[in-house]
């Protein structure tokens, strides 16, 4: 990639990292329900999955180019059965006592939601083919931004990690309210991810 196009480059990873999404989602509603502790311990399940993603898209882009996008429509429905069934359970457990959530925020479940985060995967792909195959096919090219972009997604997340636990005592009292606004959210980006664009 040519040095002029490092800063659109720059600015639509930020862009497309920081607005909401499952994974920011999911990172704030952690911290808002069980501190900051517990949602870092799921941050790096995510940071691990979202670099999974990115080295998986690495080797597709690499290796099947074009040919991949024609796959991309299925994995796009995979991705938002699962966040409906994140808003689902996050609506269904509202109220309940942490020690009675079964979907404490661990590694694991951080690690899961980035493999099945069709935003990530969309992102990687997006990234690679428009940002680096017009310049170049290389391994070490792609291996080179397919680095950075887990820098980039999960640095995001720990921004709306972060402003959760800074506000944990204030929705503390408001538990449900904001169950119930996590779950919509998480819902509208099953839908979006499903109309056309």
């Amino acid at each position: 990639m040519p040095l002029s196009m490092l800063p659109s480059f720059l600015v639509y990873c930020f862009v497309a990292m920081i607005t909401p999404g499952p994974a920011n989602l999911a990172s704030l509603s952690a911290a808002l329900r069980y501190g900051r502790g517990p949602a870092l311990r799921q941050w790096r399940g995510l940071f691990c999955g979202f670099f999974a993603v990115s080295m998986g898209s690495v080797l597709v882009t690499w290796l099947l180019g074009a040919a991949l996008e024609r796959y991309v429509r299925l994995l796009t429905w995979v991705g938002a059965a699962y966040i409906r069934w994140m808003a689902w359970h996050t609506l269904r457990s509202s109220g309940q006592g942490a020690e009675r959530d079964a979907a404490r925020p661990t590694f694991r479940t951080g690690f899961l939601l980035q493999l099945a985060n069709v935003k990530v995967l969309v992102f990687c792909l997006t990234t690679l083919s428009a940002y680096v195959l017009p310049y170049s096919r290389s391994l070490p090219a792609l291996l080179a931004v397919g680095l950075f972009l887990p820098v980039a997604g999960p640095g995001c997340n720990l921004v709306w990690l972060f402003a959760g636990a800074s506000m944990q005592k204030l929705f503390a009292d408001h538990r449900r309210a904001v169950d119930v606004t996590m779950a919509a959210l998480l819902a509208l980006c099953a839908v979006n991810l499903l109309l056309p664009h």
